[in-house]
């Protein structure tokens, strides 16, 4: 029998983030995106959540210069194509994750692409994070950010603009971009005008791009947010243009959410599992 042959070094990603225990976003939801979209995921755990499909009943932080430890270890030897980050639970934390970007060649202009998915609010559009961390994001990482990916919520805890309709989309685009980041993406899945589908607004301070999908009624979508930023951030990592990433992020996530699954009493996750041959079915036994 033949030796096994290694194989070529897949695109080399990370997510800055937190744990969820039940699986379902967070670095859990990122991961499985990774490697759902063929490439290698590395981390840094910025918070450890004790969570379920129902909700946080507690967040337990890594201190900054942890986070910005790991960060800084893989990209010192194993080497990173893009990175993206999630909940970064604090201000001091999001000063570290600047800093040592800063320190490895990470963010818009650099080596490393950065995607920001400003995580502020929870399912039900409660505020996550406190108004020093909303500054933080706003000064430290969006005028470092090559894509940053905010919900409608998100959006209005940021800059303020309570998106009902098309116009106050675009309007909010704007004001985003006027922060710093490169390209901005406003998701629309929370906006209810749009009954019939849903349609995400690339702006690269030129350009708009509307990105439409279908809408659909299952209540499982925990973790769409965290697996559409790393899918894009995995096509980025692929030497992809922004638009051709945001684009297959746009088709990654409208799968996922189609397949998406019960899970415990709350809200299941979105899958990605239907971008995996399943070759346990079709592997010889022992």
């Amino acid at each position: 029998m033949p030796e096994p042959t290694r194989g070529t070094t897949p695109p080399r990603v990370m997510t800055i983030a937190g744990t969820d225990s039940g699986g379902g976003a967070g670095i859990a939801a990122d991961l499985r995106t990774f490697a759902a979209c063929g490439v290698h995921g590395c981390l840094a755990v910025c918070a450890v959540t004790v969570q379920n499909t129902l909700g946080v009943t507690g967040v337990h932080t890594i201190p900054p210069e942890t986070v910005a430890a790991q960060i800084t270890s893989v990209a010192s030897d194993i080497g990173l194509d893009a990175v993206k980050t999630g909940m970064l639970a604090g201000a001091e934390i999001i000063e570290a994750v600047a800093a040592a970007c800063d320190a490895n060649g990470i963010g818009a202009g650099r080596r490393t692409p950065l995607v920001i998915d400003p995580v502020a609010a929870s399912m039900h559009g409660d505020q996550l994070l406190a108004d020093s961390a909303l500054d933080a994001f706003r000064d430290l990482l969006f005028p470092r950010a090559t894509l940053v990916t905010p919900n409608l919520d998100e959006v209005r805890l940021l800059i303020g603009i309570d998106v009902h309709d098309r116009a106050a989309q675009y309007a909010a685009a704007k004001e985003l971009h006027a922060l710093g980041p490169a390209n901005v993406l406003v998701k629309g899945g929370h906006l209810a005008e749009d009954t019939d589908g849903c349609v995400d607004l690339l702006f690269d301070g030129e350009t708009f791009t509307e990105l439409p999908g279908p809408r659909f009624t299952t209540g499982d979508t925990h973790g769409s947010g965290d697996s559409l930023a790393a899918s894009i951030t995995s096509g980025l990592a692929r030497g992809m243009s922004v638009p051709e990433a945001v684009a297959l992020g746009k088709r990654f996530i409208v799968e996922a959410v189609r397949w998406s699954y019960p899970l415990g009493q709350g809200h299941g996750p979105v899958s990605p599992l239907w971008a995996v041959r399943p070759w346990w079915e079709t592997a010889p036994a022992g």
